[in-house]
């Protein structure tokens, strides 16, 4: 890239870890993208509070420089990390940086109380994601990030949303939006989402999993340039219905994958549209930019973001992935219904490059098992991107410091090499000492 990507960070819920995260992962960010942190500045002196981990991190707020975004009502900062206590001769020390915007100035840390949602923090997390998915969609940052919010708080604070992903369906506009998670060894789609499993049963209709098939397909195919993708559908039933035995919901699911491969009948050529081609998205049609993937294998360098951790690639340098399929496969291939205690396995093993699960836990329990840190959260349907880590704001944890910040990490670097994937630039991050990032 010819600039930094700037990345745009919402705090989460000021009382839960979304802080924290941030404050000890800024540095390691700032090699790979300019930051623009929306938050409550009170959900920071709340945790200041609360103390710090000794010699370990610090921060502080400073005036903003006058360029950079802003937003009317919102106050602006420039907000810096330390690993030293003393800000003098900060050339020496391993500093992050970062705009500040915090779009509920009102909001005080004496409102607020560390690890429990509150009217309070929920309007301070729903309002950062409100400014912060602007930001981008007014083409003033690449990528949002976003840090977890309490939907119980948010609720308290009377915002009607199950969650992010519907909320930034509502603010974008987007026709449709489906909520992805993707990791090294395993991508899911998940065609329900915020819902009880018997609202799942009862509201099972074949047209409605078909759009989530072929919208999943369509989208994965613009995301990793694999034209032959082969997407494998879970089962409802135990065993696939066993035949009937168990239940017979399986017709409905392969009268399913029959309307979704309808979809692509005139998919393929020079030109491969895919039936969702007239809907919004952050990326260009096409093969993707040589030297560049989702998760990237041969990576080069790689670095540790955190003492004790393990590498994380940030870019691939080698060749990317084929942009043509093999002949007699000119589009995606579905598979299914299949049993979901098998499927995930065979999918682990590259069988499958994407699963469609029925809903939250089919698809999430398998998936926290294989890929406890690395699997990130990832929006289809917005015209921007939008990745987030995948798990909470453990308000239990808040405070305590003893919070992992790998899979914030993960979502930041995807969000980053998805930048690169949307300009058709592959970017490589800078490289200092491995173990220096805290």
């Amino acid at each position: 890239m010819s600039r930094h990507p700037r990345i745009v960070i919402t705090l989460g819920d000021p009382c839960g870890i979304g802080p924290e995260i941030l404050v000890r992962t800024l540095r390691a960010v700032n090699r790979w993208a300019e930051v623009v942190v929306v938050g409550a500045r009170a959900g920071m002196d709340l945790l200041q509070q609360g103390g710090g981990p000794s010699g370990s991190v610090f921060w502080r707020f400073q005036q903003a420089p006058t360029n950079g975004p802003e937003v009317p009502g919102a106050q602006s900062f420039l907000f810096q990390t330390n690993s030293q206590p003393e800000w003098t001769h900060l050339e020496h020390a391993l500093t992050g940086a970062a705009r500040w915007l915090d779009p509920t100035p009102e909001i005080e840390a004496r409102q607020l109380r560390l690890g429990q949602g509150s009217p309070e923090s929920g309007r301070c997390a729903v309002e950062a994601v409100r400014v912060g998915a602007q930001l981008v969609m007014d083409g003033m940052a690449d990528a949002l990030v976003t840090l977890p919010l309490s939907k119980n708080a948010a609720h308290q604070a009377g915002y009607d949303i199950p969650g992010h992903t519907e909320f930034l369906q509502r603010l974008s506009g987007s026709p449709i939006t489906r909520m992805a998670f993707v990791s090294p060894s395993l991508s899911v789609v998940l065609h329900t989402v915020h819902q009880s499993l018997r609202s799942v049963v009862e509201e099972l209709n074949a047209e409605a999993v078909a759009e989530t098939l072929s919208f999943a397909a369509d989208r994965f195919i613009q995301l990793t340039g694999k034209l032959d993708l082969r997407v494998a559908l879970c089962a409802l039933n135990p065993h696939g219905g066993e035949g009937g035995a168990f239940g017979v919901d399986e017709i409905l699911l392969g009268e399913a994958l029959t309307m979704a491969e309808g979809s692509f009948l005139n998919f393929g050529g020079d030109t491969a549209i895919g039936p969702f081609a007239d809907l919004p998205s952050p990326f260009i049609p096409g093969p993707v930019p040589q030297g560049w993937e989702v998760f990237p294998t041969k990576a080069q360098p790689k670095f540790s973001v955190l003492r004790g951790q393990g590498d994380l690639e940030v870019v691939s340098l080698g060749p990317g992935p084929e942009a043509q399929p093999p002949p007699g496969h000119p589009s995606p291939r579905f598979f299914g219904p299949l049993p979901a205690d098998t499927l995930f396995q065979r999918a682990a093993r590259k069988e499958f490059d994407l699963v469609v699960a029925l809903y939250h836990d089919q698809g999430l329990i398998p998936l926290k098992v294989l890929e406890p840190t690395r699997a990130v959260n990832l929006t289809l349907g917005l015209p921007f991107i939008r990745t987030s880590p995948d798990h909470g704001t453990a308000f239990d944890k808040a405070g305590r410091w003893a919070a992992d910040p790998t899979n914030f990490l993960e979502a930041t670097a995807l969000a980053v090499r998805l930048a690169g994937r949307a300009r058709q630039e592959p970017w490589q991050a800078e490289v200092t000492d491995p173990g220096s990032s805290r």
